[in-house]
Parts: structure tokens; sequence; C-alpha cells
């Protein structure tokens, strides 16, 4: 594993000397290594012809957009996926050439005149955005963008739907200024063992598509897999697939988890601020909901709540130090929290804590945390704040 003295930053393009990993109280470890081992081992279970689009939205989910979306296209990916324009424009002004598909919904005129500015593509997922995007760009005397055109086969959420998949793609193709790039549609439940919706949606895509093929035009790209429908049926692949939690090296459902070999990305560490001895029937934290039932040793970490460690974790949470398992004691507070470290007795001020990631031969994963809390991993990784420093480092394989 890298040293702190080795690590360096990498969220939000700032710049931290060999030393900055002293005055941390906290911070995440993206271990870049497995973002290119997980985009390695998806590209050998698609086919040659198929590209992969790494999704690099929130943040690439809380891991830091450019760094990751660099390293993906480094490892073969050829696509980014972003949600949106401010997120594209990010990538572009790191120096990325690469394709980027905005995969939410855009309408307004200053939208579509940083998709042209900036060489990005957009979703058109209704006719009448497509029209707003095809005026507005022959009022600023743009020639042609390329655009994607979502239906939806079952997600109920943008998109236009699939019975109207070939009035629409035809709608598209007679405006000035629009090229179409994709038809893609996105999958509802790929992640459930039972596949009965996923394949609904599938027949629901190829229907439309042949729909529209019988019109005469011309479908440059499909796409329809996200995660879980690259890992679950190769015959969702299509011409691009679009992972986004796989790239991060977390399977989106158990039954997948065995498909590739994946590695996580993420850690979460912080360091002991103060250790000290409390007293039997002392309370712990605000609302004493820990009372302790005999002297217990504590150590206080400089991590909490406002940093993305969910307070309903309070006293379920486990973290790791010095490679043993040791219980979160109290409500987490906003900076802080506060730990039994009773069972190791020569823990000291300046000691890391590994919240989220591995030590020896223990370890926590994002899905451990949902479970506990009845969400997913995706919302996990999402949730850790900026103000938790991005460090370039190398996990425990």
């Amino acid at each position: 594993m890298l040293s702190h003295e080795q690590s360096c930053n990498v969220s939000y393009n700032q710049q931290y000397d060999s030393y900055a990993w002293l005055s941390q109280r906290a911070w995440v470890e993206i271990d870049l290594e497995a973002i290119s081992h997980n985009v390695q081992q998806l590209r050998r279970l698609i086919s040659a012809h198929t590209q992969l689009m790494a999704v690099v939205k929130a943040d690439a989910y809380g891991h830091g957009a450019v760094t990751v979306a660099q390293t993906a296209l480094q490892s073969g990916a050829s696509w980014l996926g972003v949600a949106t324009v401010p997120e594209g424009i990010q990538l572009r002004q790191a120096g990325i050439k690469a394709p980027i598909l905005i995969l939410g919904a855009t309408y307004t005129s200053t939208q579509i005149q940083a998709i042209a500015d900036w060489q990005l593509q957009p979703t058109i997922c209704s006719p009448k955005q497509a029209l707003v995007f095809s005026d507005t760009l022959a009022s600023i005397n743009h020639d042609v963008i390329a655009v994607h055109i979502k239906l939806d086969t079952g997600m109920s959420r943008l998109g236009t739907n699939w019975q109207q998949g070939a009035e629409f793609v035809q709608l598209v193709q007679r405006l000035p200024h629009l090229e179409i790039k994709s038809i893609y549609s996105h999958l509802a439940t790929a992640d459930s063992p039972d596949t009965f919706v996923m394949e609904q949606q599938h027949q629901r895509f190829e229907e439309a598509i042949a729909k529209i093929k019988s019109t005469g035009i011309k479908i440059p790209l499909l796409h329809l897999a996200n995660s879980a429908g690259t890992l679950a049926d190769r015959a969702l692949h299509y011409d691009i697939v679009r992972p986004g939690l796989a790239i991060y090296g977390l399977s989106p459902a158990p039954h997948l988890q065995n498909v590739i070999n994946l590695r996580p990305v993420l850690q979460v560490k912080a360091r002991v601020t103060q250790v000290k001895n409390i007293a039997p029937g002392a309370g712990v934290s605000y609302g004493h909901q820990f009372i302790a039932p005999c002297e217990i040793r504590l150590a206080v970490v400089g991590i909490g709540y406002a940093d993305g460690v969910p307070r309903n974790l309070s006293n379920k949470l486990q973290v790791l130090i010095q490679g043993q398992r040791v219980p979160q004691i109290g409500t987490i507070t906003m900076d802080q929290m506060m730990l039994n470290i009773t069972s190791l007795p020569d823990i000291q001020e300046g000691e890391v804590v590994t919240l989220l990631g591995q030590q020896g031969q223990e370890k926590i994963t994002a899905d451990d945390w949902a479970t506990q809390l009845n969400t997913i991993s995706w919302e996990i990784l999402c949730g850790f704040k900026h103000r938790l420093p991005r460090l370039a480092g190398r996990g425990e394989k």
C-alpha cells in the first residue's frame, strides 16, 4: 500500500505537497490501479466491437471525476457519461477529449449553448426538447451537434415511450442542426434475480429498434446495459455498455458478484484525535444514547456526518484499527465520533482509523453500510463530502 507521503490529491485539481496528509483529520483514498483493473475486467467481458462508457456522474460516484475519467480512458473506456452540463464542462476543462454523453435532460438556451461550445452530446428525450434544441442552435448559427435518443421501455423516467419511438426518431432526423448518434434506454430491474422485467424491457427495445429500422433510418449506435445489465446478460451489450458502480469495484447485486473480479476503489480513513478513559455510568455523545457499563478506554475520531458518515449508523458502526474491528459508541456528531478501544490499550492520538476499506484480513465495504441502513451502496459512495480530500493510493489486493 502506498504511504501517505506518496499520496497525492486527485479531486478538484487541487495540488497538495507531499506532506499535506499530515494535516488531514480524515480523507478518502482512491485506488487508481483498482479502477484500471475493473475497466479491464469489463472490457474482457464484452466483445471487441462493443465500446465501454465509463459513467462518472456525481463526481464519479464521489471518487473524483477528472482522475477517474482519465484512468478509465487509459484503461479501455472510450466514452464518458455524466448527468449534467457542468459535469461535462469540468471534464473538458481538464483536457479530456473523449465523447461525453449527458444522461440528464437539458432544455434551456444557456445549457444548449454550453453543450455546443464544449462539444458535449445531449440526451434528447421528447419531441418538445428536440424542437427547442433545433431552434436554439439555429438562433446561434451553430451547425450540427450529435444527440442521443432516449426511449422509455419501462423505467418511467426520462424518454419517449418506446411505442412512439419510430415517430420520435423520424422527427429528430428531419430537424436541422441535430445528428442522431445513438438510440438508448435504461434498465429498471437488471440487478434483480427475477429477470422478467429486464427481458420485457429488452424485448420492447428490440421491437422499437426494428420499427425504426423499417422506416429506412440507419442507427449508428445502440446501448441499453448499465453495470447490472452488463454483468447479467451479454445480449444486452449492443454497441456500448454504460457501467457505473462496477467501475468503482462493487457488484450491483449479490448474485452478480462472481461474474468478473472487481476490486473496491474507495477507502475512507480518519485519525484518532484524543484518547481517554471514562468511568462506569458515563454517557457518551449527544443524548447519552450510550452509557458505559464499565470503565472504557475511548477514542475520539475526527470524522462525522458532515463528512458523509450517516448519523443513523450511531451505535451500529464498526471500524478498523490496527487490523481489528472496534465498535463506534454514542451518537455520531457533525465532525466527530467516539470508539470503544478498550481492547486496544496501545492506541494513541494520530492512529489511522479505517471506516471503509481493508486493514489486514478485515474488510468493511459500502455494501455493509448499505445493508445496515436499508439503502444501496451507490448512495453510500456518493455521500462523502468534498471537505474530505481525495488521495490517490493503492489498496490491498
